[in-house]
């Protein structure tokens, strides 16, 4: 169905929670497994349809955040869908103590349980109120950023549409750029402190509800971690500050070298290139259309993939006023459908987000195509989002159809912003871990503490005196940190693999499509590190996989700055 044509109705909570009680009574009377099979049927389909429901709220409120209709949708949604997590809980944990939890696990798998117990540790009924407050204040935070049009050359823009002045040729022009869009967020100053205030203590306050002394163990539940915890993730991140910063900090310089600036300064960041970055020919539409060409030729799954995605409207792109910022891919359970949400900005990105969004919509459809329970067809986050960076690299031999003779340098700078990413990106986890274990910490002193962060991974980073930037503030633009706790680490450890995946295919294309294939079939029913292994793939945290992933992409970055 085509996404216009979807219908949506505003979930009935009352009936919701009748019904989820209809599913435990059922699962506690069952006198077989395949009765409480049958439940648990009922369940996925409850759970899918409400999903529906408030996917289709949120897509069309993020397109538009000045709609009445859905800004009310998803505030109804924010304070209700947490009514029925009590109910919820009370079905997990009886489905948890089964009689006949043996013949679940064989149907349904042991990763359908890791998950299951460690949701039902992360939620009590007091908890609710401070969920509902949590919603509103992430929503506040969206609409706020969605609100932001700033005037650039005499153009009234929203933030989306600096990026390309960001990476004009003109040093004063991208100075400019990036003092504009700070002039939003300094005008906001007391607003972005406040929001940021409250979601860290209402997050401790849930966490201390469960007996947590922060809100660390409930964060990484939430993330359905069910294989590794903080001290795995800290040792990722000292591998990326000892083995991998000081190659980003060669790549870095050899930008400056390209670029004749001497020193580089923050806002020469994102300029690759002394004559311009590549971007991408034509119009949006033209960047649809070599989309729908490279996913064509890729693999017949792929063809058959975005045939359904186009042809369903199951994708919205293009940046305009009062659309929220941004990317993302969701699901429409009801349909087997995915949606991508992006900004295109006539910048490279616009290929970038193309092929990562892509990248989870394949997973979803495809996990969607082989019938998995609901709750198994997504993996934890470190696993989706390898989905979606392999593909940004997979798709290598088609980018030509964005880029044309512009190609390899755009592979040249696409490798190099993945690898200088990585430092970014743990940046941005230790900076989380180190709020939510000092929660009572000021505006100022979490400025102070991002700046530390910034002299650990991006040594080579030099504000020359940049407003927000300067001062420590420029977290408060990494919606992460607002709306999705102790998310980032996920896209450093895909990254990790993805990097992999890109190597083997530089070897053998058709055999690292393979490999990808299996890894996405799986959908969520195996944990990250069994994944990567039967991928055969490093875990990124293993001792001594970042020294090896570093060499290969540094070799490779080498041979083609030559």
């Amino acid at each position: 169905m085509k996404f216009s044509k979807m219908p949506y109705r505003r979930p009935d909570i009352d009936a919701a929670r009748a019904e989820l009680r209809a599913v435990l009574a059922a699962l506690e009377g069952a006198e077989s497994a395949e009765a409480q099979f049958a439940a648990i049927d009922r369940l996925c389909a409850l759970e899918g349809h409400i999903g529906t429901m408030a996917q289709l709220a949120y897509i069309r409120h993020t397109i538009d955040t000045r709609d009445a209709f859905y800004d009310a949708e998803n505030d109804f949604i924010d304070e209700n869908l947490p009514l029925l997590e009590e109910d919820t809980q009370r079905v997990n944990r009886a489905m948890l103590a089964s009689p006949f939890r043996a013949a679940l696990e064989e149907k349904y798998g042991r990763v359908f349980f890791l998950d299951l117990e460690i949701s039902a540790r992360s939620f009590r009924a007091e908890m609710v109120e401070p969920m509902q407050r949590e919603n509103k204040l992430a929503s506040e935070y969206q609409k706020l950023y969605a609100s932001a049009v700033v005037e650039f050359d005499g153009r009234k823009l929203p933030l989306p549409k600096l990026g390309p002045y960001k990476q004009s040729v003109d040093r004063a022009t991208r100075r400019r750029a990036y003092e504009t869009e700070a002039g939003f967020f300094d005008a906001h100053r007391d607003e972005l402190d406040r929001l940021y205030d409250e979601l860290v203590k209402n997050r401790t306050e849930q966490a201390k509800l469960l007996g947590y002394e922060n809100y660390i163990p409930l964060g990484y539940d939430r993330m359905g971690r069910n294989c590794y915890g903080p001290e795995k993730v800290a040792a990722f991140r000292a591998q990326i500050a000892s083995e991998l910063v000081p190659l980003a900090a060669k790549v870095k310089a050899a930008q400056a070298r390209r670029l004749g600036v001497g020193t580089l300064k923050f806002y020469d960041d994102p300029l690759l290139f002394p004559d311009g970055n590549p971007v991408p020919r034509g119009s949006a539409d033209d960047i649809l259309a070599a989309g729908l060409a490279m996913y064509r030729g890729l693999s017949p799954e792929t063809a058959e993939f975005i045939d359904d995605l186009y042809e369903n409207e199951l994708l919205d792109v293009l940046s305009k006023d009062g659309k929220a910022p941004g990317g993302y891919c969701t699901e429409l359970y009801d349909y087997r459908a995915p949606f991508i949400f992006s900004n295109f900005n006539g910048t490279s990105g616009d290929v970038d987000v193309l092929t990562h969004e892509a990248g989870h919509a394949f997973a979803a459809w495809r996990a969607m195509k082989k019938g998995y329970l609901r709750r198994l067809l997504t993996p934890t986050m470190d696993a989706a989002e390898t989905h979606s960076m392999s593909m940004e690299f997979l798709t290598a031999p088609y980018h030509h159809l964005f880029f044309g003779d512009a190609t390899e340098r755009y592979e040249v700078a696409h490798a190099s912003e993945a690898l200088t990413f990585l430092p970014y990106g743990c940046m941005v986890d230790e900076f989380q871990h180190l709020m939510y274990e000092n929660p009572a910490l000021t505006p100022e002193e979490r400025n102070r503490t991002w700046l530390d962060l910034e002299k650990k991974y991006r040594p080579w980073t030099d504000f020359d005196g940049l407003p927000f930037y300067g001062r420590g503030a420029g977290w408060q633009r990494q919606l992460h940190i607002y709306l999705y706790p102790l998310y980032y680490i996920d896209y450093c450890m895909a990254q990790t693999m993805a990097f992999q995946f890109w190597t083997a295919s530089l070897a053998d294309a058709r055999e690292a499509w393979t490999r990808y294939l299996a890894f996405v079939d799986k959908g969520g029913t195996q944990t990250f590190e069994e994944l990567a292994r039967g991928a055969g793939l490093k875990v990124p945290y293993d001792e001594g996989c970042i020294r090896a992933v570093g060499e290969g992409v540094g070799k490779w970055l080498e041979a083609h700055e030559r």
